[in-house]
């Protein structure tokens, strides 16, 4: 069995190719994607339909209900099914999606956070009341850690010094000294490479087109049943749709936040796969196509 990953911006194309290239690559499929995974989200993930995937296995696709606890070690379990099928049926396995983090867990190995007392937790509830101070002793014990945030995301400086406080070392010193062995030692990492201007305007079509088929529908019936307290309800295009819902918006209103905020986070994954991945092979889809091709034989 072989292995690649296919990785890009969102709306850069990476479901299609992935099925494509399994079509011809005997291949099973694994979802890199932290909404596709939930059942019932199915136009706010811009999952790819039962219908789209042509009969090609997937995995991480409509796991879990949307209530349900999500988090690395879930996808770690599901990578594991992926890769045990795909040896007992002969097959190779693409790994696709956005959700970046989650390869690079498997590719270079995670940290185990040291459990956090209530005490700790008291105590870092009163460092943030002085924010910039807080961050200044990011900037003063971690100054590696310190470039990877800004001093307005309050939650990683929170999480910062849990582990700052309970382990007595920095975060990056103390992940560098807990990091577990990777699972994936031999793997093929391709990035699509889109112009900006192109994706942008992916974005807008694909988004007009989720309003049309169904989004605030689909967002207004998650609401019914699951309330607004579950994680997945804070995504891109469901948060917007509640914010419409509520008639805190207008439809037009809704369509360019949800373009708006799904381009700010193209730019993150991009940002991401480009600094966080050796070996990286960034090439059209095409190209992709032929290389991995070649490679899967």
């Amino acid at each position: 069995m072989k292995e690649i990953a296919i990785l890009g911006a969102t709306a850069s194309g990476k479901s299609k190719l992935s099925i494509e290239l399994a079509k011809t690559s005997n291949c099973v499929i694994l979802s890199l994607d932290s909404l596709s995974i939930y059942k019932e989200i199915d136009i706010a993930s811009a999952k790819p339909t039962v219908r789209e995937r042509e009969g090609i296995k997937h995995f991480g696709i409509d796991e879990i209900s949307v209530p349900s606890p999500f988090d690395v070690k879930r996808f770690f379990e599901l990578y594991f099914e992926a890769r045990d099928y795909a040896v007992a049926n002969e097959k190779n396995l693409i790994i696709v999606g956005g959700t970046s983090f989650y390869l690079k867990s498997m590719v270079y190995g995670i940290s185990e956070k040291p459990k956090i007392s209530a005490e700790t937790k008291t105590r870092v509830k009163e460092i943030l009341e002085d924010k910039e101070k807080a961050y200044g002793k990011i900037c003063e014990v971690d100054e590696i850690y310190s470039k990877k945030i800004s001093k307005n995301d309050i939650y990683r400086i929170e999480k910062w010094f849990e582990i700052y406080l309970e382990s007595g070392k920095n975060v990056t010193d103390y992940f560098e000294a807990n990091r577990q062995e990777p699972i994936i030692k031999e793997i093929e990492i391709y990035q699509i490479e889109v112009d900006r201007e192109i994706l942008r305007e992916r974005i807008k079509a694909r988004t007009s087109k989720m309003v049309e088929a169904g989004l605030i529908e689909e967002v207004e019936y998650l609401r019914e049943k699951y309330g607004t307290n579950p994680n997945a309800m804070n995504s891109i295009g469901i948060k917007e749709s509640l914010d419409y819902l509520d008639e805190k918006i207008s439809k037009e209103k809704l369509i360019e936040l949800i373009s708006i905020h799904t381009a700010q986070l193209a730019k993150r994954q991009t940002t991401f796969n480009r600094t966080q991945f050796k070996n990286v092979q960034v090439l059209p889809k095409e190209k992709i196509l032929e290389e991995a091709g070649k490679y899967l034989i």
